[in-house]
Parts: structure tokens; C-alpha cells; sequence
């Protein structure tokens, strides 16, 4: 039963890391990847040192049960997008600094992906290994929306971060390769975490997280095919 839970925790970050890598018309080294991808895995400790700290200052300890949509709201930017993306971001940081590989524009969206993904792996087994008797959808669940939000906050992230290297090393590039990620995290979590709140309000989430998921996921797609085609000039 362990390994198949594994698997369903793990299968779905591999399969958007290969989806991203067959994207990219010319191939990282695997070595450069597995770096950024394990940098990913090792910030999710000092991650979530930090978000249990946030929360225990904000809402004091043990299970937090949202009473409304400022707590919600203010547990989905202070205690998970803020730090998360900023941990993200510092990792992304790492990887790119000293890398002779990072010589196209799509280069960015591909190592932050990376970092995103090895993030989400780790997170995705926490959860899913926290299951018990409902591992089974809450895998299904984060396969289908949380995994690809990681994928698509990262996407959105790498993008800024070529622009800001290769086009223009502006000040508003600088900020939106951690605002736009961060807002787009922190939306995604305010509506899922909101749908506690009150059983009517969880169905206005529900779809709104749909829907903002969806746009969310065509967005990025855009930022792929805007980097591909910047490399062919």
C-alpha cells in the first residue's frame, strides 16, 4: 500500500517535469535539472518551519478552523503563497546565478519549473501520507489541482525571471517574477481554503477555483509559447 501511494503522490509532478523538459527545444543537462529540482525538494523543511510560525503567531496552534474570509484569506498570502514563493524563488536563485546553461529565454520557465515540481513532490507525499482512509482523494484532488497550480505558479515565475535576465532588467520585472507567482498562489489558496468557511460559500469556491485554474493554466501555456518563440528570433 506504501508504494502505490508513493506512486500516487509522486507520479503526478514527474509527469508535468517531463512534460516541461520534452517542451524545450533544446535540452538542459539532466545534472543542471536534477539540481534545480532537488533545490526544490530541500526548501520545503525551512518552508514549513516558517509557515508553522506564521500560523501560530496569526491563529495560535493546533487546527485551524476559518470563521471567515479574512482568516482564509490571510492563511492563504501570510502562511503559504508569501513564503513558498519566496523560498521558490531564493532556490531559483541558486540554480541560475553561475549556470553557463541558462542561455535562452525558455531556460527560465524550465529550471523554475523544476524547483516548483520538486517542491510539490514532497508537499504531495506529506498529504497524501497524511490521508489515512481518504489518501485516495485527496491524491486525486492534488493531482488535479494543486500539482499543476505548483506547475503553473512556477511557469509564471520562470517566465518573469528570463525577462527580467534577457529583455529588461527593469525594476517592475524584478518585481513581477515574485508578485505574479505570489498573487497567483495566494488567490488559488483563498478559495480553497475559503470553501470552509460556510457550505453555500463552498460552492461559489469550488467553481470559482475552477475557473481561475483554467485561466490560470492558459496563461501559462501563452508564456511557453511567448519564450519558444523569443529563442527562435
Amino acid at each position: 500500500m506504501t508504494h502505490i501511494m508513493l506512486l500516487a503522490a509522486l507520479l503526478p509532478p514527474a509527469l508535468l517535469w517531463l512534460y516541461i523538459w520534452k517542451k524545450d527545444p533544446q535540452k538542459e543537462p539532466t545534472k543542471w535539472l536534477v539540481k534545480a529540482t532537488l533545490w526544490g525538494v530541500a526548501i520545503c523543511v525551512p518552508v514549513a518551519i516558517v509557515e508553522l510560525t506564521i500560523q501560530g503567531i496569526l491563529f495560535g496552534g493546533g487546527d485551524i478552523e476559518f470563521t471567515n474570509l479574512f482568516q482564509s484569506t490571510a492563511n492563504a498570502f501570510l502562511v503559504a503563497a508569501i513564503p513558498e514563493e519566496a523560498a521558490k524563488l531564493f532556490a531559483l536563485w541558486l540554480v541560475l546565478r553561475k549556470n553557463p546553461y541558462f542561455d535562452e529565454h525558455f531556460d527560465g520557465i524550465v529550471y523554475a519549473v523544476c524547483v516548483g515540481l520538486g517542491f510539490a513532490a514532497i508537499e504531495n507525499v506529506g498529504y497524501v501520507f497524511s490521508g489515512e482512509e481518504e489518501w485516495v482523494g485527496i491524491a486525486v484532488a492534488r493531482a488535479l489541482l494543486s500539482v499543476p497550480g505548483h506547475y503553473a505558479f512556477a511557469v509564471l515565475m520562470g517566465y518573469y525571471y528570463a525577462l527580467y535576465h534577457f529583455v529588461n532588467r527593469s525594476m517592475k520585472n524584478a518585481v513581477l517574477m515574485f508578485l505574479v507567482p505570489m498573487m497567483t498562489h495566494g488567490i488559488y489558496d483563498a478559495f480553497a481554503m475559503s470553501a470552509s468557511v460556510d457550505p453555500y460559500l463552498a460552492v461559489f469556491c469550488f467553481l470559482a477555483l475552477i475557473a481561475f485554474c483554467i485561466k490560470m493554466h492558459r496563461v501559462a501555456y501563452k508564456k511557453i509559447v511567448a519564450q519558444i518563440n523569443r529563442d527562435k528570433m
